[in-house]
């Protein structure tokens, strides 16, 4: 039998990608030829990057350590690196985090993490304190001003849509005036979402719209997930899944859409290394999408190669395939499945960033699906997020987004304090969501997801089935939230594990097998 306390224990120390396509062409042009604010916009567009600047700087001689800001502006606007020497700079102290994310003793207890990093969940019991610039100390602010922001974000929405550009401006520079990147969770909302609609009147998105620099990604999401479960929880869900299927495997091949750095696995390696009778063979196919330039494998075959030493420190013969390519792509003859072995498919929170049927008939988001039914897995593990801004309309999309990312910034505001890493992952992740989302047509809009029931319909259709789980899971489950705010909420409806933040469920996970 296994032991599930590691994968329960330490996993708030485990980390997840939140990573996004990077646009590879423009396919979303804005017809300025007739705008008499056309020259005005694109002036307002270039003045955004100043200003973004502009924050980092203000953010970092108004706050009250003295630690070292490493973000670099690595990405150009073809999202491509320009600095592959900083990059690489920078691994040493990347392969450091992964090893205090990753690295446990065999016991029940993780191994402790130096300094001020120790035990940050305690953050969550103590109140948040101002750093920033901003005079409002980060309160939530009156239902006054938090309707007043959202009309106007909607009202201006509504104005770009009809293409009114002198009212749009109007109402972008008086949402301008009531907002901050530093300020309460609306003012900081409504930041975000008015860069995104100045990008979308200039007709700049795509080039406007990049991933998180890698160091940034990696320190503030880590951080972000000492304090929020969302991640956490599907991780847990996912191994104990896994690890229940695999009880009696001689081998298990994990195949993974998105791996990403394989955040998820050097908790289930330590648990297959404890499993009675020793471990199976773990042969894991890491999928990710091709990096730009000479050598797009990359950052797929670094990840095996890590995950290699963590097989090697517990014992678990292990064997690697390393795929990077476009997902619709792939063919079952590239997973190189064996006739012996528990298959598995998992995929987390990244099947919503492929393409779906309102771009083309023949979209990439069914044609993976099918792909995955094809493979005939013994389990097929899935977390998305949960939410429903994926539609071709604009203010439709616009204004569920809002909704969405309103509680996304509240949560923010209650459980992390105002300094630094707040600041960086908001403008890195939350920040460039809103821009791909609001910005961003066509192609180029990679953030697409669907609510659980929409998955349910697509997946069924695809002819596969949900997998019951047990209640003891449910139970562990809902325990492991008390670590966390009172206001985190968890649930299950139909075969899904429901995470979310005041009663709004902002993530998903289930497990499938075919029909």
């Amino acid at each position: 039998m296994f032991s599930d306390g590691v994968s329960v224990v330490d996993l708030n120390k485990g980390v997840d990608e939140a990573s996004t396509f990077l646009p590879q062409s423009n396919g979303f042009v804005f017809n300025l030829e007739n705008c008499p604010f056309a020259s005005e916009l694109k002036k307002e567009a270039v003045k955004l990057v100043s200003k973004t600047e502009k924050d980092d700087r203000e953010f970092s001689s108004n706050k009250s350590s003295g630690r070292k800001n490493h973000h670099h502006e690595d990405i150009e606007v073809d999202g491509r690196s320009n600095k592959q020497s900083a990059i690489y700079v920078e691994e040493d102290e990347l392969l450091e985090i992964f090893d205090k994310v990753h690295v446990f003793s065999v016991d029940t207890e993780p191994l402790p993490i130096k300094d001020d990093e120790t035990n940050r969940l305690q953050r969550n019991q103590r109140s948040t304190k101002s750093h920033g610039p901003s005079t409002h100390n980060g309160k939530r602010g009156s239902k006054k001003e938090v309707v007043a922001l959202k009309t106007l974000l909607i009202q201006c929405a509504k104005a770009v849509a009809a293409d009114d550009w002198r009212t749009a401006n109007e109402q972008l520079k008086e949402i301008r005036r009531q907002s901050s990147a530093f300020g309460n969770a609306n003012q900081r909302l409504a930041h975000y979402f008015a860069n995104a609609l100045e990008v979308r009147l200039s007709g700049t998105g795509n080039q406007l719209y990049t991933a998180p620099n890698t160091y940034t990604a990696v320190k503030t999401y880590r951080n972000y997930l000492e304090i929020c479960p969302f991640k956490e929880i599907s991780v847990i869900f996912a191994n104990h899944m896994i690890l229940k299927v695999a009880e009696k495997a001689e081998t298990l091949h994990v195949i993974d859409f998105g791996i990403f750095y394989g955040f998820q696995w050097p908790i289930l390696i330590q648990s297959l290394s404890r499993r009675a009778g020793g471990p199976p063979k773990l042969r894991i196919t890491g999928i990710d999408i091709p990096l730009p330039g000479f050598r797009p494998g990359d950052k797929v075959e670094e990840t095996g190669r890590r995950l290699a030493r963590y097989c090697d420190r517990f014992n678990v013969p292990f064997e690697y395939n390393a795929i990077a390519q476009k997902w619709e792509t792939l063919r079952i003859e590239d997973l190189k499945i064996g006739k012996e072995e528990v298959l598995v498919v998992n995929c987390m929170f990244r099947l919503e960033k492929l393409l779906d049927e309102t771009i083309v008939l023949r979209s990439a988001r069914n044609a993976v699906i099918s792909l995955i039914r094809k493979t005939n897995p013994n389990l097929f593990v899935q977390a998305i997020v949960n939410a429903s801004y994926s539609s071709p309309y604009f203010v439709t999309r616009f204004k569920e987004a809002v909704f969405h990312f309103s509680a996304l910034f509240d949560m923010q505001n209650s459980i992390a304090s105002q300094d630094e890493e707040r600041f960086m992952f908001e403008k890195e992740f939350y920040g460039q969501w809103i821009m791909n989302i609001v910005a961003c047509e066509g192609p180029e809009r990679v953030e697409r997801p669907e609510a659980y029931k929409q998955w349910v319909v697509r997946n069924t259709r695809a002819g596969f089935i949900q997998v019951a789980f047990d209640k003891a899971l449910m139970k562990k489950l809902k325990n492991r939230m008390k670590a966390y705010h009172r206001h985190f909420v968890i649930t299950e409806d139909g075969g899904w594990v429901l995470v979310g933040w005041k009663g709004r469920i902002t993530s998903a996970t289930t497990c499938w097998v075919p029909a």
